[in-house]
């Protein structure tokens, strides 16, 4: 869900970096207005649409060509990063840092609201680990090169954000085309077109690598039955999963042009905040159950603990903010996670013994917990529409996997066991599924 809204999201970027681009202002002028559907799915975006088409033919055609245009688009995308870096810097001034209420003129819940709409940036740094088959040592090379990108990337933010935030008053910087408004503002007019080009060859250069990764994960599933196995076709010339690329590409474009970008980013924000909260748990679940010789009951009850005290910490400093609330809450949070350090110990021979070969987190149960806590928190500050939404969509997807996925899954295994022929053609791009799965999950 994350790669196709995120992506959807990135495409509607596209028209609004590519309308000052040709220095057209509006980039509701590149879109169609059609008065007879809901608000907020009226602005059909045809650019993001033929971008999204386009980008899939290339990766339907071959993974190597893609590969090459990628490279070029980064290399104009790390110079026109360094532009706004450096310009931003040249025309700005620290007073629109804290004029006109401040330098955290809504607090703290303003802060951590923006928090929790941020995480929509971080989207795909995990598809490296798609390419485990790729790199000689995937066990100590993926973890930090995803964790590498991760603190590159929020350095990069972070010089980007505050370049903005010195060029024009926190109060005037547009939510569309930001960066080209900003200089368009300070009178560069010429440097507006120029970040609208730059910023439309980034956005292509990040919509292609995550379109290739997201195409890889629905092969695999294919492979898995969890979705039907004709999406794991490999086309034999190209070595490309052809049916996943075409049928993401469809559900991509289809949603870049009826909905907003509001819509999708809350989306987005909800449903990753989801997914890393379910990856903490896991991760704190096969860390410390161990089948065979430690029982999961206790590590349940932590679990559920933990959750629920991360909760009532969440709702209390979102509708009350009392101080003996958040001191209790946060107190038995840590009390808890002590407790369960020393009273559940991680067996290390055995956590040796079976993952020997892998890489594994530190200092557990502590960096999990935070991720719990925090994603938790971090979900309470989305709007109640969001919530809603994402709700529809997870009956939905849990529906499928109920009535197709789980039993599609049984009797692929059941077909294999009996020694029938799995009749999807296996190519590298999408193999070695278990050393993906292992990396994620230790």
């Amino acid at each position: 869900m994350e790669y196709v809204f995120s992506n959807a999201a990135v495409a509607r970027s596209f028209t609004e970096y590519l309308s000052f681009a040709f220095g057209e202002n509006n980039p509701n002028v590149w879109r169609v207005e059609v008065h007879g559907l809901p608000k907020d799915y009226n602005m059909l975006d045809f650019p993001a649409v033929a971008l999204i088409l386009l980008l899939t033919l290339c990766l339907c055609h071959s993974t190597k060509e893609s590969s090459i245009l990628n490279l070029i688009m980064t290399v104009f995308h790390v110079i026109f990063f360094g532009f706004i870096i450096v310009a931003g810097y040249y025309n700005g001034s620290t007073k629109n840092l804290v004029n006109p209420k401040g330098i955290a003129p809504y607090g703290v819940r303003g802060v951590l609201d923006g928090a929790a709409i941020v995480y929509f940036s971080y989207i795909g740094y995990d598809s490296a680990s798609t390419m485990a088959e790729e790199v000689k040592d995937p066990y100590k090379s993926l973890p930090i090169g995803i964790v590498g990108s991760v603190l590159i990337t929020t350095l990069l933010y972070c010089l980007m954000a505050l370049s903005l935030c010195i060029m024009v008053p926190y109060n005037k910087i547009s939510d569309k085309a930001s960066y080209s408004m900003a200089f368009l503002k300070i009178g560069w007019s010429w440097a507006s077109n120029i970040v609208g080009a730059g910023a439309s060859l980034g956005i292509v250069a990040s919509l292609l690598v995550a379109m290739l990764g997201q195409a890889r994960y629905l092969c695999v599933m294919g492979r898995a039955r969890l979705v039907p196995s004709w999406l794991a076709k490999v086309h034999p010339s190209t070595g490309t999963p052809l049916n996943a690329t075409i049928f993401l590409g469809f559900c991509t474009a289809s949603i870049a042009l009826f909905t907003e970008l509001d819509i999708i980013i809350e989306l987005i924000s909800i449903g990753t905040l989801m997914v890393f909260y379910m990856v903490a748990n896991a991760l704190i679940y096969r860390r410390y159950v161990i089948i065979g010789h430690t029982p999961p009951l206790h590590t349940l009850l932590f679990l559920f603990l933990l959750s629920l005290t991360s909760l009532c910490f969440s709702i209390v400093w979102k509708f009350k903010q009392q101080w003996w609330g958040l001191l209790l809450f946060g107190g038995f949070m840590i009390t808890i996670t002590s407790l369960f350090q020393h009273m559940v110990p991680c067996n290390n021979n055995l956590v040796q013994q079976e993952y020997a070969h892998c890489w594994y987190v530190p200092f557990m149960p502590w960096p999990p917990s935070m991720s719990i806590f925090l994603n938790v928190f971090l979900m309470t500050t989305l709007k109640t529409l969001s919530f809603q939404r994402f709700a529809i969509w997870s009956c939905f997807i849990t529906m499928f996997y109920v009535l197709y996925g789980v039993h599609s899954t049984y009797q692929a295994e059941e077909i294999e066991n009996l020694g029938g022929v799995n009749q999807v053609v296996p190519n590298l791009s999408v193999t070695n599924l278990q050393t993906k799965v292992e990396i994620q999950m230790h």
